[in-house]
């Protein structure tokens, strides 16, 4: 990337990678989440047919990969299927990320016939009591079937996709389930266990959710019983220039952190993609991530270097 040497916001090409939104809606009510508390300032909705295959095809050559996931549950849009098959088709990696409640023996058999690459499946706790601590309303042995039946899919298919994850975003209340997790996640047959920082809005002056063991927090305790970022506020972000995010009603922001879509760079439909990838109001904010992006508020909860993959 040769604007962070040169502090210069030059842009060449279009991005490889991007997210786009399935829809806003979500089943379940998270307390750090947006989706989850029904506190967007945006318009919800959910992505059309058309609008995907408009959205690809404005995309470029350059894409290949797409995370099918920004805010909400991705299976509560009734044509997500129909979204990675197009994407397979122009032959794209395509990933998203579930709360698996809508996951059952049927709808497994249709995920692995569509092509998706990867399926994140969250799972936040190994018994119902620690689970619902951060998904509300939600149900442990939902998710726990919808593995099952993932597994089982797969071995039927005889198929190597989707590479099944389950992502534990480890907070203070669950982080003494770890190993247990482990352990749980090898009897099951998922292809991978994750162990993810949680993201606390306000986190200066503590909160439940920060683990204890720092080895798993995004956030450091100062002397004086503050937090703040373990990770530095340098003046680059790799992910300006070869990515970005695609809201359900094609609106292009920066990156996965700006979920309430403050900082709206155009929309799809006003102006292609091409067009806003190289306009002057993203040409601007590349500018602050170089110089100042210290100034920028989606910046100063970013996970970049707190990531505690296992």
């Amino acid at each position: 990337m040769l604007g962070k040497y040169f502090k210069r916001p030059v842009v060449w090409g279009t991005p490889y990678a991007v997210s786009i939104e399935p829809t806003t809606a979500c089943n379940l009510g998270c307390p750090e989440c947006p989706s989850g508390l029904k506190q967007f300032t945006r318009d919800t909705g959910r992505l059309s047919e058309i609008e995907n295959k408009n959205f690809l095809d404005q995309l470029g050559k350059n894409l290949f990969y797409i995370n099918y996931y920004f805010q909400g549950e991705p299976f509560l849009n009734p044509n997500f299927l129909v979204f990675v098959q197009e994407a397979n088709k122009r032959k794209i990696y395509t990933a998203t990320s579930t709360n698996a409640h809508f996951i059952n023996a049927k709808t497994a058999k249709e995920i692995v016939q569509s092509g998706l690459s990867r399926l994140i499946i969250s799972i936040d706790g190994i018994t119902q009591e620690t689970y619902e601590n951060y998904r509300i309303h939600g149900i442990l042995h939902k998710v726990l079937e919808g593995t099952r039946a993932m597994v089982e899919a797969k071995k039927d298919a005889q198929s190597p996709t989707p590479h099944i994850i389950w992502q534990f975003l480890v907070t203070g209340k669950n982080e003494h389930e770890i190993d247990a997790l482990l352990e749980m996640g090898d009897n099951f047959g998922v292809d991978e266990v994750r162990l993810k920082s949680i993201q606390v809005y306000d986190f200066e002056n503590g909160n439940d959710l920060i683990p204890k063991n720092q080895k798993y927090s995004r956030y450091k305790r100062l002397p004086n019983g503050k937090y703040k970022m373990k990770a530095g506020m340098n003046n680059h972000c790799w992910r300006m220039w070869s990515s970005a995010v695609l809201t359900w009603d094609g609106i292009v922001v920066p990156c996965c952190f700006d979920k309430d879509a403050k900082h709206q760079l155009g929309r799809i439909e006003d102006s292609d993609f091409v067009n806003i990838w190289k306009s002057k109001k993203y040409k601007s904010l590349r500018k602050g991530i170089l110089t100042a992006r210290q100034e920028i508020d989606i910046c100063k909860n970013c996970s970049e270097g707190s990531k505690v993959w296992v």
